[in-house]
Parts: structure tokens; C-alpha cells; sequence
């Protein structure tokens, strides 16, 4: 089942983003249903883990970066937990599910070092050791972009299959997109570049690869962009999946696109 929070549809800016997704999903055949009790619309990042063998981890969600607006702190365990009947287990650590990006076995998972600064009690060594057994995953740190508001893995980094993700297009040769690079050849992961341009503000206009995956689609942000056909394009080439391209601009502006708001069950 595919989850939603249903601040999507009372916020009216949203309304023509909302409205193409939810076509978009319904001529895929994609159930989903619209949660109420949410604090803001990234489900991603404040709803459980679901892990390797099924069950669920609930992290601490309470991000550096809304620091001054704690009333968008969602709390699954306070908030949400009782609209689910799963049992979870729920973890100290301060992780943004958004900042989790596992591989199709989910026995790797690929995580930024902005967990490093929103835990900082604790070294690297004990981070990935604690995170390993609660995820039981192997955990691969990635460098994060110092000024980006929230240093997420899931916007730059996909897997397509065990061993390969797709990533940023390379913009420089010392840049981040390049550090990435290093880091997951160094794990045995082979990089593909995938279509991307930045956008100021923290907008998420340009990142193609925060797409929603199902069982048989990936809905593909598109961005009315002259780079939108090659992303589709590639998309069709790399995954097995039927590709929908959707445009979500109203909801990208915020900061977030397909996976940032959506979350699922299997």
C-alpha cells in the first residue's frame, strides 16, 4: 500500500501537482490511501523503516534543519502510530527516513554523513555499527553537500540493482556528485549518471532521480525542462518498470519530490 499525507490536498498551491500524481497513479492501478495527522507532507522522512526481513524501525525525527519550527516535527510514535497496527521498533538515533536509500534486497543501504552532525555524541565507527544491526544492512556513508538544507541520500543516489545505482550527473571533477562516485566505487557499486540540473532556494526542480518506485512503475519527476526527454529516456533504458513521468513542480518548489512525499508498505 502506498501512503500519502493528505496536507497534499488542503494546501491549494499543491492542487495541479496533486492532481496529475493522483491521475497519474490511478491509470497505473496504484492503491494508495491519505493520512490524516501529519505535521507537514514529507512522508519520507518521519514515517518507520521497513527492514529486510519485514518489520519496522521508527527513528528519532527531529532534523537541525527544523530546529525553529518544531511544530513540523512529525512524531510517528505520538502523531500516527495508532492509525497502524505493524510492530516497530523504535530507535534514538536522529534519521531521516529520506536519508535511508536501500538496495532492492535491502542488504545495502546507503546513507549521507549529515547523520554524523545530527547525532553528534557519537564517531562514525559507532554510528554505522548501531545502524548495521538496527537496519541489518550493510551501511555505506556518502558525503552530503554542506549547504543543502536536508544532505538526503535519496536525492542522490538510486539503486537499480544490487550492485549499481543511478546518480547525479558529474558537474565538476572535485565535486560532490564525483566524491559520491569515489566512495561507492570503493564498495564495489558502479555509478550511472543520471539527468540532473540544480535550482536555487532549496528547490527540488532538477532531480530526477527522487522518483517513486511501486512494484511495477516508476513515476518519474519531470520539470517541463529541455532535460526532461533524456531522463525519461534513460529511465526506460536502466529499469525494467513502465515509466510515468509526472510533473509535480508546485510540490518540487518546497523542497521535495515523488519519494520525499510518499511511503509504503510491503
Amino acid at each position: 500500500m502506498l501512503y500519502l499525507s493528505s496536507l497534499l490536498q488542503k494546501n491549494p498551491t499543491y492542487k495541479y501537482a496533486v492532481d496529475r500524481l493522483f491521475a497519474a497513479l490511478s491509470s497505473a492501478g496504484v492503491e494508495y490511501q491519505l493520512i490524516d495527522g501529519t505535521r507537514d507532507i514529507w512522508m519520507r522522512d518521519f514515517m518507520p523503516v521497513q527492514i529486510r526481513d519485514g518489520s519496522f524501525v521508527s527513528f528519532r525525527y527531529e532534523p537541525s534543519y527544523l530546529g525553529n519550527a518544531p511544530e513540523l516535527q512529525t512524531s510517528f510514535k505520538n502523531d500516527l502510530s495508532t492509525q497502524f497496527s505493524f510492530p516497530i521498533i523504535y530507535s534514538d538515533i536522529n534519521l531521516d527516513g529520506g536519508n535511508v536509500v536501500f538496495s532492492p534486497s535491502k542488504e545495502k543501504a546507503i546513507i549521507s554523513d549529515r547523520i554524523l552532525t545530527e547525532n553528534p555524541n557519537d564517531t562514525q565507527a559507532e554510528h554505522i555499527e548501531a545502524l548495521e544491526q538496527q537496519l541489518k544492512a550493510q551501511v555505506i556513508l556518502i558525503p552530503s553537500l554542506k549547504n543543502d538544507m536536508t544532505g538526503h541520500a535519496d536525492g542522490m543516489v538510486r539503486f537499480v540493482d544490487e550492485n549499481t545505482v543511478i546518480g547525479n550527473r558529474v558537474l565538476a571533477k572535485n565535486g560532490l556528485e564525483q566524491r559520491i562516485r569515489s566512495v561507492l566505487q570503493g564498495h564495489g557499486i558502479h555509478v550511472i549518471d543520471f539527468p540532473y540540473f540544480s535550482s536555487p532556494n532549496n528547490s527540488a526542480i532538477g532531480c530526477y532521480l527522487n522518483f517513486l518506485e511501486t512494484e511495477r512503475h516508476i513515476f518519474l519527476p519531470i520539470f517541463g525542462s529541455e532535460m526532461d526527454g533524456e531522463a525519461v529516456s534513460m529511465a526506460k533504458e536502466i529499469f525494467s518498470k513502465t515509466i510515468v513521468p509526472v510533473n509535480i513542480n508546485e510540490i518540487a518548489k518546497a523542497g521535495g519530490v515523488l519519494n520525499c512525499i510518499s511511503w509504503e508498505t510491503k
